[in-house]
């Protein structure tokens, strides 16, 4: 006899597994802007200029004109190149600088982040300079590079972070005029080595999306950067820095991007000139102001595995002129909006100055605005 066939109630009906659909996390996206600006060399003049009696100094007034442009950015830096060791150890000059804390009030003021302290003056007046300046600079919560006050501080990386995005710096010079820090406090300033800068950035790269390297090489009043600077430019490159601002030469030289042995981009300025100084011709009286967008994308993976992409593009500057008579009335300029009365053939020089900073790069743009 044929077996009925059988009815399965709802309850008994064959179970079939079902798999719930894949939901991959959504990409983040963080951006962030840095900028950065050539020397701050106060020669005597520059620092009367700015005198208010009793032994205190205001020079708020030099920057009016550019503070709305260093404010911009998320993190904007300058390279501190004359000390400022304070009015007790005695203000000098050239050769052997020694400046007022008053110009880091108004580098804090003009929107200032973070200074670079190596170069070849660092050692003018010792360590006791060295000492107040780092101090000075930690009262205005400026991040300072390229010289300590301790040897546990010069192993420290130091960051900063803005929107997701980690910013370290490095600092280095090729000398200090033969200048020597005392025995066993070598940890003063930090001098260039090509295995020291290579290892620095690796450990950097552990701790931060972004390596931002200063480095205070070249010859001085050239123009364009020599044999030297673009090797050391290769190799911060290779060691996978990302940014390079170089100074020294106290005129501006080109920038670059260059090609690490992994694939990556590095941006360079070789040199971003004066900013403020009482140097008096034509091309030392001009620096710049560079400015950069991040860009830090992180993906997933259908196993929610991120994955980091970090990018580096818009690079903008903006040309300055220190204007000044008799050697008096300091005042940085941009340099789009300097007169003829007050700089002979400023739109001709303004155009070379265009040309010959972006003459091996062809995605640089100037700012002309301050918004």
């Amino acid at each position: 006899m044929d077996e009925k066939p059988r009815n399965y109630s709802e309850m008994e009906q064959p179970k079939v597994e079902q798999k719930s659909p894949i939901i991959m996390k959504e990409p983040e996206t963080y951006t962030a802007s840095i900028s950065a600006i050539g020397d701050i060399l106060l020669h005597s003049s520059v620092y009367k200029d700015a005198s208010i009696g009793n032994n205190q100094y205001d020079f708020t007034k030099m920057f009016v004109h550019v503070a709305p442009y260093l404010s911009q950015s998320d993190i904007t830096m300058a390279n501190s190149e004359s000390i400022i060791g304070g009015q007790e150890l005695g203000l000098s000059s050239y050769p052997q600088f020694n400046s007022p804390y008053e110009i880091g009030d108004a580098l804090k003021e003009s929107g200032i982040d973070v200074v670079n302290m190596a170069n070849n003056h660092t050692l003018d007046l010792g360590e006791k300079a060295i000492l107040n300046a780092t101090s000075y600079w930690n009262k205005l919560d400026i991040t300072y590079v390229g010289a300590s006050s301790t040897v546990e501080e010069a192993n420290r990386i130091k960051t900063l972070t803005v929107n997701h995005i980690t910013f370290s710096f490095l600092g280095y010079t090729y000398g200090t005029n033969g200048l020597k820090p005392p025995v066993g406090k070598e940890y003063l300033v930090n001098y260039l080595n090509e295995e020291t800068l290579k290892t620095d950035i690796l450990r950097a790269k552990e701790i931060s999306d972004i390596v931002v390297v200063n480095l205070h090489i070249g010859n001085e009043y050239e123009r364009m950067y020599n044999d030297y600077q673009e090797e050391v430019a290769q190799i911060a490159a290779d060691a996978g820095a990302h940014i390079v601002f170089a100074h020294h030469p106290h005129v501006l030289q080109p920038a670059k991007w260059y090609e690490g042995i992994n694939g990556n981009k590095t941006f360079v300025i070789h040199s971003l000139g004066n900013f403020l100084s009482a140097q008096d011709r034509l091309y030392r009286q001009i620096g710049a102001l560079v400015e950069l967008e991040v860009t830090k994308t992180i993906t997933y993976d259908v196993n929610g595995t991120p994955s980091t992409m970090i990018e580096i593009h818009h690079p903008k500057m903006l040309p300055t002129y220190v204007k000044f008579s008799n050697w008096k009335n300091y005042e940085i300029l941009p340099l789009y909006q300097v007169t003829d009365q007050q700089l002979p053939n400023a739109q001709k020089i303004y155009d070379e100055i265009k040309k010959h900073l972006s003459q091996f790069i062809t995605d640089l743009t100037f700012i002309e605005n301050e918004s």
